[in-house]
């Protein structure tokens, strides 16, 4: 039985363990967001969140504590200098998890462990192109039209009338595209001479 035993164990030894957290809890200070599995974010989440206030704090003895966890001089000074400073009116709360479905090769639940500044990311689905249907929106198969487009839009007669010249002006002759090279009456005189 393991009464008032916390934490999970996730298949590792105590260093390793410790170790993942540490490199988990820095990847997040240092990227803003990690996919992971739900259960190692649902792990690291508090400590990642300990170690942002720290940050918050800033003395000399929480800088000491980060480095000792983190191992990492680069990624406590991105936590002392930014993370720490950009929640410091927050009294909690750093980080989110937001789950992106299951993994396709092991079917383990997938999750974003990121800090609740970040835009939130969700996974959408995409439509298959080979299908030859093209997604239509619910309120056009529904037959509700908008309106406001109807009243923008021009009227059929409107845009034929646009089309067509008035009745006294002829239109210009149509002048050779200088991009499509000589006409054909050209070349067949080109070859003739050659």
């Amino acid at each position: 039985m393991r009464h008032a035993r916390s934490g999970k164990k996730l298949g590792r030894d105590s260093a390793h363990r410790k170790a993942l957290y540490s490199n988990l809890a820095g990847a997040v200070i240092e990227h803003g967001r990690i996919k992971t599995t739900v259960t190692k974010a649902k792990a690291v989440k508090p400590i990642a969140e300990q170690l942002i206030t720290l940050g918050r704090r800033g003395d000399m003895h929480a800088r000491r504590q980060a480095v000792a966890f983190l191992r990492s001089k680069d990624i406590v000074h991105k936590l002392f200098s930014e993370v720490g400073p950009a929640f410091a009116e927050r009294p909690g709360g750093y980080l989110r998890i937001t789950r992106i479905g299951p993994r396709p090769g092991d079917s383990a639940e997938m999750a974003y462990l990121e800090l609740v500044d970040t835009p939130l990311v969700f996974k959408q689905r995409i439509p298959p192109e080979d299908s030859g249907t093209e997604s239509v929106p619910a309120s056009v198969t529904e037959g509700a039209v908008d309106e406001s487009v109807e009243a923008e839009a021009p009227s059929e007669e409107a845009a034929a009338d646009a089309e067509q010249p008035p009745a006294g002006e002829e239109e210009p002759p149509e002048e050779p595209d200088a991009t499509a090279g000589p006409p054909p009456e050209a070349e067949a005189a080109e070859q003739g001479e050659n």
